[in-house]
């Protein structure tokens, strides 16, 4: 298991452990020593999955204090896009944002810290993303901003997305509450 930085601070790709031969896959997509060892205090309290067509764009995604959560992403089947957006005023990266494809065949995993937005893009039907957080779901704490309102070109024209993520507020629009 290999931890690299990324352009915004906190976040991490991490290239997992992985095996394979004549019985299959083997992949460790968390290691808590080695997790500490690169200063990443992380507890898993809650796990859930996804699973997206072509396509559908969930996000961006987080949770309000005192709820909000660092999250641990992977995607065991099929591809994505993923896209983390940082949200934290006090930041040098504020309002900038990385994207990084995880998918089955590269077997990457993505560390994102509390302040941040979340979400993908299904590169492929059937993608199945685990999502390991840090925290419990709030739903009254349970937030977004809009896909499209912070520049990132999706490079799709008519994304499948849930009412709630059509609906969200914009990165501009957040900003005059933004509690992070």
């Amino acid at each position: 298991m290999k931890i690299e930085k990324t352009a915004l601070e906190g976040v991490y790709v991490i290239n997992n452990f992985n095996r394979s031969d004549n019985r299959g896959l083997f992949v460790k997509n968390f290691n808590k020593t080695t997790f500490q060892k690169n200063n990443l205090d992380f507890e898993i309290k809650e796990s859930y999955y996804s699973m997206s067509n072509k396509n559908v764009i969930r996000g961006m995604h987080f949770q309000l204090p005192p709820h909000d959560h660092d999250k641990l992403v992977y995607v065991p089947k099929g591809s994505i896009l993923d896209l983390v957006v940082d949200l934290r005023k006090k930041s040098k990266t504020y309002k900038q944002y990385i994207s990084i494809n995880l998918s089955e065949e590269n077997m990457k995993s993505i560390f994102i810290p509390r302040g941040m937005a979340h979400g993908f893009k299904s590169l492929v039907n059937d993608t199945i993303t685990v999502y390991n957080v840090n925290t419990e779901y709030n739903n009254i704490a349970d937030t977004g901003i809009n896909y499209d309102s912070f520049g990132f070109d999706w490079k799709v024209k008519k994304p499948i997305l849930s009412e709630r993520d059509a609906n969200l507020n914009s990165l501009k629009e957040f900003h005059e509450i933004n509690p992070f």
